[in-house]
């Protein structure tokens, strides 16, 4: 009933957003004599706050349409490689550029879309031909689909990197990295022609018993049966994945959201002040922010469930319990990937040493394969996105990858 008592809130508010966004173009409208008086502005300010605290489940576009590369501008086109139930492969190509590595960037499934990953994508672009899971809102999805788990997960990142053959790199950030680690794994058990040359985890849950963070406590306080009575909610009809059981992403932003409630509340305070004295740079950057932040995806059920209980209660990959379809992950099958960790000196949802976890458990691989690197001054978000991931720690990923190669 969640789910549904959600939308029939969200219906009831709609006039009200309605009239909100019709108003401020209105209010601001120069030639209707109105744009320039404080009472207009105020009132148009507050429309807007209003629009953009909307929550959308709609995926916000990528917005690349070029990028400067090899001394030069390209255009940038959004090319499908290989589309399933639950995610799309997506390429952001860049024709007539000479042939640079391919690079899988994995996203992650938590509540918002992989467009989260801009700036991260914009960045690799420079230098490589860039892939990412594109993956669905789960409220999309039709039952008829069937499950998607924590083996499925694992299954579309071999599929896919299967599509892009011999050669390829992959890039997990966060929650992934789990399942990234997974997937290099069993390949290259299986001398998989497909296994990646290398392999980047960032700020991911490697191992959550090392320097526990709020948020993995929090995954510790309740037993399972808890998590799936609590917030797992059934799709209201009126959507095409009608019946499915998911883990709603408004439920997960609101988690999110209350983790910093103060700095959200003065960040909109300070968007309608900055709306209101017309300070164009600074809204604009709020806007891209929560525009993105704001826009929520599903989570299917099984996934959600077992990635709680397996990634955050059991521990289950540093423990040597993670099984894919009932066999064993080994992370010491890997011996030919090179691997990359990378952490955040100030990162409160994924501790120093829980990512770094992974060099030990890859323990059959050569000490010249293996990188590992703490951003300082960085917390989460900064590990992947911002100057110091530009600037530091994309040249070191960089330069991994094409020795790779």
């Amino acid at each position: 009933m969640m789910y549904h008592a959600y939308q029939a809130h969200n219906d009831l508010l709609w006039p009200l957003r309605s009239f909100a966004r019709a108003s401020v173009p209105l209010l601001l409208d120069p030639t209707l004599g109105m744009g320039g008086h404080p009472p207009h502005r105020q009132v148009a300010a507050a429309c807007e706050v209003m629009r953009l605290a909307e929550v959308t489940h709609r995926r916000p576009d990528w917005a690349i349409t070029s990028v400067t590369a090899q001394g030069r501008d390209w255009p940038v086109v959004e090319e499908v490689v290989h589309s399933a139930a639950f995610g799309t492969l997506l390429r952001f190509a860049k024709p007539g550029a000479t042939e640079q590595p391919r690079v899988l960037i994995v996203a992650p499934m938590s509540g918002h879309f992989a467009t989260l990953l801009r700036d991260t994508v914009r960045t690799m672009l420079i230098d490589h031909d860039v892939y990412i899971t594109d993956w669905h809102n789960a409220r999309d999805v039709p039952l008829a689909a069937g499950r998607f788990g924590l083996d499925e997960y694992i299954e579309h990142l071999m599929q896919f990197l299967a599509v892009m053959g011999p050669g390829a790199h992959l890039m997990a950030i966060c929650q992934p990295c789990v399942a990234a680690l997974a997937a290099v794994a069993l390949m290259s058990e299986d001398e998989h022609p497909a296994t990646p040359a290398s392999l980047t985890l960032m700020a991911g849950p490697i191992d959550c018993r090392i320097s526990p963070t709020e948020v993995n406590k929090l995954a510790t306080t309740k037993p399972i049966e808890w998590f799936e009575s609590k917030l797992i909610s059934r799709v209201p009809w009126r959507f095409r994945g009608a019946g499915r059981r998911v883990y709603p992403g408004f439920v997960q932003l609101t988690a999110f959201m209350s983790m910093n409630k103060d700095r959200h509340v003065n960040a909109f305070r300070d968007y309608y002040v900055n709306l209101v004295e017309q300070d164009d740079e600074k809204t604009q950057a709020t806007r891209a922010f929560y525009e993105e932040y704001m826009a929520v995806a599903d989570l299917p059920a099984e996934f959600y469930l077992e990635t709680v209980q397996q990634v955050f209660q059991d521990y289950a990959l540093p423990r040597g319990e993670l099984t894919f379809r009932g066999r064993r992950v080994d992370p010491s099958a890997i011996r030919r990937t090179a691997l990359v960790t990378i952490e955040g000196e100030r990162d409160d949802i994924c501790a120093p040493g829980q990512t770094l976890a992974a060099q030990d458990l890859c323990s059959r691989l050569r000490p010249y394969m293996r990188t590992h690197y703490v951003q300082p001054g960085v917390g989460h978000y900064g590990v992947f996105s911002g100057r110091r991931w530009q600037n530091q720690i994309y040249p070191l990923v960089r330069d991994v990858i094409h020795v790779s190669g």
